[in-house]
């Protein structure tokens, strides 16, 4: 996070908001040291999900293989206000990003000034193929905070190897339009973040993208490590710089992430994910849903964050965490930015 967006996450914190941060870190420090599960305190962030659904084939991702077993759906701006009603005042930040494109959800903008207006931090993250002009004065004038656009290569040839289906300079384009809109309208927000994420077809392009970002006047270029599944094997897609990967290839030719399986993980403590459709979901690694903790729609929030299923994984997690698979291919310990 940029010192100014640090800045203003600071400057929303009120009483509540930071006694809360102390009760879950102590928590969850007493917890490692016992190896027991024991928790404090409100969730400080959360992720949501508005949509499933995306317009790209990206070849590691659920949404872009169309392969989810849950449903693909949209979250309703009833929905949202239901979660954030089942928020006290400590709730410090929003994700407005799961799986899926976010900005195909006609009222996510109008979700975003709903959390920004009760001084809750607000961020997203598109592929920015809907940045076009009035949506671009819209996010502007949403209040959001963070705006995190995905460009992963420098020329179209590289760009589409990864993000089938896409066009880079209709993305570029789009984030010089949010960029005029801030200037226009003379406002220090949205931070604008280009994310490249390192491939092995794109990591002889990181000069080029770190120009690029400077040029179009981005506040921050990202370079993040990429998570791809059957790794232990090895997959195209792992950058040849072991700089620039999650995995590190071992003495018999196999494949394994860089960072230990240590038994513990802060996300269980300090935060959740609720898919579009209201299921609470530990953490954003579990893409398919496959832990729920239980549902909106059926049990209040406070319930299911102190409830028993919530406490048994987080007590899963102390006792191994090795055996939960959604935790096998995590970054937890580990570098995601570069």
């Amino acid at each position: 996070m940029s010192r100014r967006s640090t800045v203003l996450l600071l400057s929303q914190l009120n009483v509540a908001k930071v006694l809360n941060v102390f009760a879950l870190g102590a928590s969850f420090c007493l917890s490692r040291i016992l190896r027991r599960a024991y928790h404090a305190g409100a969730p400080m962030s959360i992720s949501i999900e508005p949509t499933t659904s995306c317009n790209l084939r990206c070849p590691e991702c659920p949404s872009g293989l169309r392969a989810f077993t849950r449903p693909t759906g949209m979250l309703t701006l009833p929905a949202f206000q239901k979660i954030l009603q089942s928020q006290n005042k400590a709730l410090a930040a929003i994700t407005f990003y799961f799986q899926g494109e976010p900005f195909l959800n006609p009222e996510l903008l109008t979700m975003v000034r709903e959390a920004s207006i009760r001084k809750i931090f607000t961020t997203t993250s598109t592929n920015g193929h809907y940045l076009h002009d009035q949506a671009a004065r819209a996010i502007v004038e949403s209040g959001l905070h963070r705006l995190i656009v995905s460009v992963d290569g420098t020329t179209q040839e590289v760009y589409s190897q990864y993000r089938i289906g896409g066009s880079l300079e209709k993305v570029l384009e789009g984030i010089r339009k949010v960029l005029k809109w801030k200037t226009e309208t003379k406002s220090s927000f949205p931070e604008v973040i280009l994310q490249f994420i390192v491939f092995k077809q794109n990591e002889h392009q990181i000069d080029e993208v770190l120009k690029l970002g400077n040029d179009l006047g981005v506040e921050e270029v990202r370079l993040k490590t990429a998570q791809v599944y059957d790794y232990e094997k090895g997959n195209q897609l792992i950058p040849e710089n072991e700089k620039y990967a999650r995995y590190l290839k071992t003495s018999q030719g196999s494949w394994k992430l860089k960072n230990r399986m240590s038994n513990h993980c802060w996300r269980m403590w300090q935060g959740c994910v609720f898919t579009w459709d209201g299921k609470v979901l530990p953490c954003c690694f579990d893409k398919d849903a496959d832990n729920q903790l239980g549902s909106i729609e059926e049990l209040s929030f406070k319930k299911i964050w102190k409830g028993k299923a919530y406490r048994n994984f987080r007590q899963a997690i102390l006792s191994g965490r090795d055996q939960i698979e959604i935790c096998k291919n995590c970054t937890e310990g580990g570098k995601v930015w570069i």
